[in-house]
């Protein structure tokens, strides 16, 4: 198998994990309070890719002021994105917070314009204020008094994990591996969530099984397996495009499951909004930088 067909193969995988992971999480309800899952998840994920990470010799942090570096990028990639997009989706059908969280690449590239002076051209900076408009519409569709709090939330789990896609830039410059920055994370971004685990203990104990499992399938799946595959990905794909592109049909995978799972029909701002965001985080991708 060639490292193109590789490329894709991992990504496309990536992707359909990770768009199952909303009507997943929508099927556990309130089953699970947002912070047991989120214990569930960055656990899981970080003993699974800790074991991965193992199997693939990677090396010991560089540098013992590094750790610090790590458990930020743990707190932003895992246990903060994980109980943000627990709360939004608490309220928003999968469409709706996938097509969110789609605007993370946009907002990684205006963190790198701040802290890394990469440049953003005149297509660029339109692209980013059309997906924000297309935020305003889903936020304010059903008018200023009837605003979605989900769609906060899921917007601070898109920020934070545009946190998260900065440090990997930084952890590249130092000489880190795609998979030794994502185990890192993920281990050191588990720890904090411990202090949930006598509540999580509880709601284990009261959920029904379909809710467990749903919770086991969040913490392998989604949130192991996929942030694995998307490293291997990246670290084959000669342009990081290659590979991040993917995330354009992750929101049309979400509506998908959630529709065949659940039964979720977007209304027309999802539509609209949705459409405005998509197409501007596609045009930025591909027209948004000097280099395009």
């Amino acid at each position: 198998m060639s490292n193109k067909l590789k490329v894709n193969l991992y990504a496309f995988i990536t992707v359909l994990l990770w768009g199952s992971g909303f009507p997943f999480t929508r099927v556990i309800g309130d089953q699970l309070s947002f912070y047991s899952l989120g214990l569930i998840r960055c656990v899981l994920a970080a003993v699974i890719l800790l074991i991965i990470g193992k199997a693939c010799h990677i090396r010991k942090p560089f540098r013992k002021k590094d750790a610090a570096w790590f458990f930020l990028s743990g707190l932003l990639g895992f246990s903060v994105y994980f109980i943000f997009f627990n709360m939004g989706l608490a309220t928003l059908t999968s469409a709706t917070g996938s097509i969110i969280t789609a605007a993370s690449p946009i907002l990684t590239s205006i963190a790198v314009f701040k802290l890394y002076g990469e440049k953003i051209n005149a297509i660029g900076w339109i692209s980013i204020f059309c997906a924000f408009a297309g935020v305003a519409i889903l936020l304010l569709w059903n008018g200023i008094l009837s605003i979605n709090i989900g769609i906060i939330w899921m917007f601070g789990a898109a920020l934070v994990f545009a946190g998260y896609n900065v440090l990997n830039r930084k952890f590249s410059e130092m000489g880190y591996t795609a998979m030794e920055v994502v185990t890192y994370s993920a281990v050191l971004g588990a720890i904090p969530m411990l202090l949930f685990l006598p509540q999580t203990i509880g709601d284990a104990s009261a959920a029904d099984a379909s809710s467990l499992l749903a919770a086991l399938y969040l913490g392998v799946m989604p949130s192991a397996v996929a942030y694995y595959f998307w490293s291997k990905a990246i670290v084959l794909a000669e342009r990081t495009s290659e590979v991040t592109n993917y995330l354009f049909i992750n929101p049309l995978i979400a509506a998908i499951i959630g529709f065949l799972m659940l039964r979720e029909v977007p209304d027309m701002g999802t539509f609209i909004g949705g459409i405005i965001i998509i197409a501007s985080v596609i045009a930025f991708s591909t027209k948004g930088n000097p280099d395009s």
